[in-house]
């Protein structure tokens, strides 16, 4: 297959552009610079433009991963850098966490094919999304993963499913864009996680967040999250259980206040 190369205006050979409305890919932590042009290329190819790092361990702007994005500028020159995945992903409606390995975790679980029909789906519904990967030694702290609607698991053989990073960035990314050559709307539907039936706009995931902090200092004051050692794993159960509500934005609001009253009723 002849290998398309970017033009000083971000087009490829073939007139494809970046795909607007499209998700935004997360790199947590990425160590080498090499790989996250590697992973620009990946982008580009498929569409996708925009790109953020959460504290990328040899700093950025990176000329290495301008050389190994072979062209793929438009991707690294407005490329965003995070001091954490929570700020990454604050504006975001939807969001999935990629592994490579099963977790003990109750959330969600899709393949990128599904993913790419959701993804779709929110783009059509204006819900602005994102796709969030782990450094290339051990992947997504779990800590992170909690904060995603739902897992991505690339399906490969059992018996070697080893993907460097821009790998399994191309991956996915793939599946978004073949998923937008042709396919009807009714084949973008039915996909996980679906969107909510004549609601209001699903909230972002910085107020979320806040709703998660309030309701988790809350217990700690009531002495709920104890013993300290099992505080993690509860915590992130109990985002869980919140994430798989996709609550909206009216939603965040009412379970603040119906803290907030509790908390008050207890003080009197």
């Amino acid at each position: 297959m002849a290998e398309a190369k970017s033009s000083p205006s971000g087009l490829t050979e073939t007139g494809s552009t970046a795909t607007t409305n499209a998700p935004v890919i997360i790199l947590v932590d990425p160590q080498l610079g090499e790989n996250i042009g590697m992973c620009c290329r990946a982008m580009l190819n498929n569409g996708l433009s925009e790109l953020r790092l959460v504290n990328p361990r040899d700093g950025w702007p990176n000329e290495k991963a301008r050389a190994s994005a072979s062209g793929a500028d438009l991707v690294i020159d407005q490329t965003k850098v995070y001091t954490t995945t929570r700020d990454a992903i604050a504006d975001l409606q939807l969001v999935y966490a990629t592994t490579a390995r099963p977790r003990d975790s109750s959330q969600s679980i899709a393949t990128p094919r599904e993913a790419a029909s959701a993804l779709h789906s929110a783009a059509n519904d204006d819900r602005k999304s994102g796709i969030i990967f782990g450094p290339e030694a051990m992947g997504l702290k779990n800590d992170d993963v909690v904060l995603a609607d739902a897992l991505l698991v690339v399906p490969l053989n059992p018996a070697f499913k080893s993907l460097n990073l821009a790998q399994a960035v191309f991956c996915i990314s793939y599946e978004w864009y073949q998923a937008s050559l042709g396919d009807s709307e009714s084949e973008r539907k039915a996909s996980l996680p679906a969107p909510p039936v004549e609601r209001t706009r699903l909230a972002d995931k910085q107020d979320l967040i806040n709703m998660f902090e309030h309701l988790e200092s809350e217990l700690d004051a009531c002495g709920f999250l104890r013993p300290p050692e099992k505080r993690p794993a509860m915590v992130r159960n109990i985002r869980t259980i919140f994430q798989r509500a996709q609550m909206t934005d009216q939603e965040v609001r009412t379970m603040r206040g119906i803290i907030s009253g509790l908390v008050r009723k207890h003080l009197r």
